[in-house]
């Protein structure tokens, strides 16, 4: 059906151009049985003045409509005037354009204004009917006037019911907008909280350096402050980015996320073993081949961003972090499963499980890792439920701190080839501090 009307713009022009001709020649054709040249000239005037008030913008249409509903009761004077009558029509296409005109004017105007509007076309229809011969008017007038009426009243409900649709569909549009600012508000937290933390960290390492006695050497010096730029550097571009969607209330919503492909994963790994643990990142080739919805890989990028966040706040004797990226589920419901591990002291050996559900709440006999890292995992759990996913985080017995993702995915991915050729099904990078 949406490829039924699926029509070219210059194919709308064309058919709307079709269609005014059509309706233009209608009331020439009634204008017409009068019999009168200028009579049926003013007919056409007025009906055509009519019609146009039902396809003219928005701030043009006061004043067109107003001078079509006086155009229709001048034409209808003139007509109770002279000798010329039609014999049978009152003009039934011009009726139509008034309706229009009332339903028009209560779905776009001020209530005054519409009050007004619709009045005018009122009193034009009642008095249409005197156009046709007086003889006619003893048996149409009593019926077909209160039928006018009717139509008139109906065509203000239809007017109102129109108007109060637009105004929901405008609230939900704005609601839509303003939720998809808030995720982005979200998004520049997460991008900036990870670059001052990378700049925390080599402060705070100058410094405990410098009080242990062994202050940096100028080349190691100069090589922290050049990370300390870059990081800075990245925040400030990511703030840029994130800033120019909010303050343009009026543009339009962006289905993707900044989190970009998964691919960049890699990118992401490498800057945080530049400065922090070693980092292992295993990722799976099918899930880079294939293209995968914005808001999943946007989710997947915001789990390992977070992660690799609370891993340099919180787990400062970690030595290594393995990142793992892959497919999961069956061919026909598949998902991306993410992990992010640490073998960070605070959490080794406390033999507490992840947290089931919550990726806020503290694993049960823990280090209290997630009782310091404020809302960050709380708000990949909410992003991940949004894409139908859930997370989990806390201390594993021998493993350290595991934060893990399960995201379905919305149906089956693209087959890139022939799977088996890349052995365990993924490529893994080790990236060394």
């Amino acid at each position: 059906m949406n490829q039924l009307f699926d029509v070219p713009a210059g194919g709308r022009r064309i058919a709307a151009a079709c269609a005014a001709v059509l309706l233009i020649a209608a009331v020439a054709t009634e204008g017409a049985d009068t019999g009168s040249v200028p009579l049926a000239a003013a007919w056409t005037v007025a009906g055509g003045l009519l019609l146009a008030a039902v396809a003219v913008r928005r701030d043009r249409f006061d004043a067109v409509a107003a001078a079509g509903v006086l155009a229709s009761c001048l034409v209808t004077l003139v007509t109770t005037r002279v000798a010329a009558r039609p014999d049978t029509t009152f003009g039934l296409v011009e009726t139509c354009a008034l309706l229009l005109v009332v339903v028009r004017a209560a779905r776009l105007r001020p209530p005054l204004r519409a009050a007004a509007l619709a009045g005018g076309a009122l009193v034009a229809l009642t008095v249409i009917l005197l156009r046709l011969p007086r003889s006619e008017y003893e048996p149409l007038v009593p019926f077909v006037v209160p039928a006018f009426w009717f139509a008139a009243v109906l065509a203000a409900v239809l007017g109102l019911y129109l108007r109060l649709l637009d105004r929901y569909r405008a609230q939900e549009h704005q609601a839509g907008l303003q939720a998809q600012r808030l995720d982005y508000a979200r998004e520049l937290h997460d991008f900036v909280g990870h670059h001052v933390t990378a700049i925390i960290a080599q402060t705070k390492a100058v410094r405990y350096a410098t009080a242990a006695g062994r202050p940096p050497s100028p080349e190691e010096l100069d090589g922290m402050l050049a990370a300390v730029e870059e990081a800075g550097s990245q925040a400030m571009q990511s703030m840029r980015g994130m800033v120019a969607v909010l303050r343009d209330p009026a543009g339009p919503a962006s289905t993707a996320g900044p989190g970009g492909e998964l691919a960049d994963l890699r990118t992401l790994t490498e800057r945080f073993s530049a400065t922090g643990p070693a980092t292992r990142l295993a990722l799976d080739p099918r899930l880079t081949a294939a293209t995968l919805p914005p808001g999943v890989a946007a989710t997947v990028h915001q789990v390992v961003r977070e992660s690799l966040t609370n891993v340099r706040k919180h787990a400062r004797g970690a030595e290594s972090v393995t990142v793992d990226v892959r497919l999961g589920g069956d061919t026909a419901r598949p998902a991306v499963l993410v992990s992010v591990t640490d073998d960070g002291p605070d959490a080794a050996g406390s033999g507490a499980e992840p947290a089931d559900g919550g990726a806020g709440e503290p694993a049960a006999g823990g280090a209290g890792r997630s009782g310091r890292s404020g809302y960050g995992l709380v708000g990949l759990a909410e992003r991940a439920a949004m894409v139908g996913g859930t997370v989990t985080a806390g201390a594993r017995a021998g493993v350290g701190w595991l934060v893990e993702a399960h995201i379905p995915l919305p149906g089956p991915l693209p087959a890139p080839g022939d799977d088996r050729r890349h052995g365990d099904d993924r490529t893994t990078a080790t990236l060394e501090s």
